[in-house]
């Protein structure tokens, strides 16, 4: 049975007994460095890196005599060619498979030379170009909903059966996806409404959650599992909006039927997306304002020990990702 029609039974039977990042990218896919001005790179958990290119774009235009490039990655070492930094003899940078750990400062050392047409006289420049690498992931989605139903009274087991039947019910339409119910509460209140006068209402809400028992059999071994639950909060989040839409058709369209005492108030549905972060991840939109939107590495001296939306600072820390404060 339609989870619309068992819901519509319901509500007859109650009243009868009662929602990579980067800058400096090129239009080739490349980044490239920027003389004096760290340039911000974003990098999805698990995926390769951008090409980063060891030369200004105004460089890159022009021809290079005798360059030579030597990238040094974060704590100071040298970077060298292995199966998960390549470094091409142009001095273009790809990390693959990129961590937390890897998150830091790239810098790359350019130099070349320019000659003097009448006199053959070689000058050596040198520049630097200095690269900040972050780590970052999806934010967990949930749903924050809120819906009305009209009452008899704000007294009574009804308003409580009502409650739980519809909990069941909407855990049930999304219970596939490993999604649930989760926070659900309602409140009555009288309502002052035109043309028609005090009415009892029930104020319910509730959250969507991804997270019901066993959603990482979901995942499928996957490494980017936000991208599995997000896909699938979302379609729960499209098959509740359908459910309610249908409750608002039925009274609306059914004419030769009177309205139950305790129905759907139409255009009552009302959704607020909220996010979290995964353990080492948050959110800081004045420090990664290209990546406002982004689940970013905790830098060092700060940590996220739980699914919040921002790192706490702890002074101590010395690594990207932390989840503790030791």
């Amino acid at each position: 049975m339609r989870a619309w029609v068992l819901l519509s039974a319901v509500l007859w039977y109650l009243t009868g007994v009662g929602w990579q990042r980067n800058s400096e990218r090129t239009e080739k896919g490349f980044i490239y460095g920027k003389p004096g001005h760290p340039v911000k790179v974003y990098v999805k958990l698990h995926h390769n890196s951008p090409v980063l290119v060891c030369m200004d774009f105004k460089r890159a235009e022009k021809e290079t005599v005798d360059p030579t490039y030597l990238w040094v990655g974060p704590n100071e070492k040298q970077l060298s060619g292995n199966n998960r930094i390549n470094i091409t003899n142009t001095g273009k940078l790809t990390v693959k498979d990129f961590l937390e750990p890897l998150s830091g400062l790239y810098t790359c050392s350019f130099s070349y030379k320019t000659i003097k047409a009448e006199t053959q006289e070689e000058k050596i420049v040198k520049q630097r170009y200095d690269f900040m690498i972050f780590a970052y992931r999806e934010p967990d989605y949930s749903y924050q909903m809120a819906v009305r139903f009209t009452t008899k009274s704000c007294v009574g087991k009804y308003n409580d059966l009502l409650f739980r039947v519809l909990k069941k019910i909407l855990d049930n339409l999304i219970f596939d996806l490993s999604c649930h119910i989760i926070e659900p509460s309602y409140k009555c209140h009288f309502v002052k409404v035109p043309k028609h006068g005090l009415i009892h209402e029930l104020f319910i809400a509730f959250q969507v959650n991804p997270f019901a028992p066993g959603w990482k059999g979901t995942c499928n071994e996957s490494t980017d599992c936000e991208d599995t639950t997000n896909h699938n909060i979302l379609q729960a989040r499209n098959r509740i909006e359908e459910f309610f839409r249908s409750q608002a058709y039925i009274f609306n369209h059914d004419l030769n039927k009177t309205l139950p005492a305790m129905h759907f108030v139409d255009h009552s549905f009302q959704i607020v997306r909220m996010d979290s972060c995964r353990p080492g991840f948050g959110k800081n939109e004045g420090l990664h304002s290209n990546c406002a939107t982004c689940c970013v590495v905790c830098s060092p001296g700060t940590f996220s020990p739980d699914v919040d939306v921002t790192c706490q600072t702890c002074i101590s820390v010395q690594i990207y990702g932390a989840k503790s404060c030791q």
